[in-house]
């Protein structure tokens, strides 16, 4: 939907930006697929939904920094985009429920993110709703959280939220990316996967960085899974609505860079349901609890 001619693209994220699919095959988070059907690793990856979230504000740095303490690699976000064009990590396209921006700004319902300007949002405190111990704790622009998950030596699943709000947002996205050294060929090759409940979105981000691995979220109906695999390395659906067949399915098919399609499904916070998951065959499990679901497939 916003894509633009190659060109334009090159000018805006670098030489890296025409790296061909086949040059930048993803790295798989598991041993190799057995037959078609079955299980294709002993585990899948534990992914820290917005940080470790049960354990510390959500989307915040103190949230990866302690996935990172329970010595998880991988953590998942959510990117938005201020009045003033600053990208910021925060899940609602509304400031109220993670920040005091009532007792702030109280003439400024209904706080939306697109309402306010960078500079207004980082004097917001993100992290006393959580706990007294979070207070002070701001809401990191993507600049800020990308260099602290190079710092922890992290990997991330970047969630672009609701990009229809937001017209040109992917290209935005991955020019921060680019600046911050994560569309190398080291980062897109194993520590990077972009995703969005937009398919639109999805297969933008697909156009203007082909070898970039993506994800759509959401359960296509079987029948439709093989024109989403044209655009998207995964599809990652709530965990309430898949079975070991539908997972079978999404094996069954390969993604744009000729690899079995994935999934990572979400948000799985208790042992039996990690253990449901894994059994099914996904590839990750998103989790609030990654400590809960770590421990679950150890035990099973």
């Amino acid at each position: 939907m916003y894509a633009r001619a190659a060109a334009t693209t090159v000018a805006l994220l670098g030489a890296g930006a025409l790296v061909l699919p086949t040059a930048a095959a993803t790295a798989q988070p598991h041993t190799a697929p057995a037959a078609s059907g079955t299980a294709r690793h002993d585990r899948p990856l534990v992914v820290a939904h917005r940080g470790a979230s049960a354990y510390a504000p959500e989307n915040t740095l103190a949230a990866i920094d302690k996935a990172r303490a329970m010595g998880f690699r991988w953590v998942e976000n959510d990117v938005q985009r201020t009045k003033d064009g600053e990208l910021v990590i925060m899940h609602d396209d509304t400031l109220k429920r993670t920040t005091n921006v009532e007792e702030l700004f109280p003439d400024r319902a209904p706080w939306k993110v697109a309402d306010f300007t960078a500079a207004e949002i980082a004097k917001l405190d993100a992290g006393s709703w959580f706990g007294p111990e979070f207070a002070g704790e701001r809401v990191p622009t993507l600049k800020q959280y990308m260099r602290r998950v190079s710092h922890n030596h992290q990997k991330l699943v970047f969630e672009f939220k609701k990009p229809e709000l937001y017209p040109g947002i992917e290209k935005q996205g991955l020019q921060v990316l680019h600046k911050e050294g994560w569309l190398d060929r080291r980062h897109v090759k194993s520590r990077l996967v972009i995703q969005s409940f937009s398919a639109d979105s999805v297969k933008t981000v697909h156009k203007l960085r082909p070898d970039v691995k993506t994800g759509f979220l959401g359960t296509p109906a079987v029948a439709d899974l093989p024109s989403y695999a044209r655009f998207a390395d995964q599809i990652n659906s709530t965990h309430t609505s898949i079975s070991a067949d539908y997972v079978s399915a999404i094996h069954d098919l390969k993604g744009p860079h000729g690899k079995p399609l994935e999934i990572f499904t979400w948000t799985v916070n208790d042992a039996p349901g990690a253990v449901r998951a894994a059994g099914f065959g996904v590839d990750g499990i998103i989790t609030n609890k990654p400590d809960v679901v770590r421990k679950a497939l150890r035990e099973d």
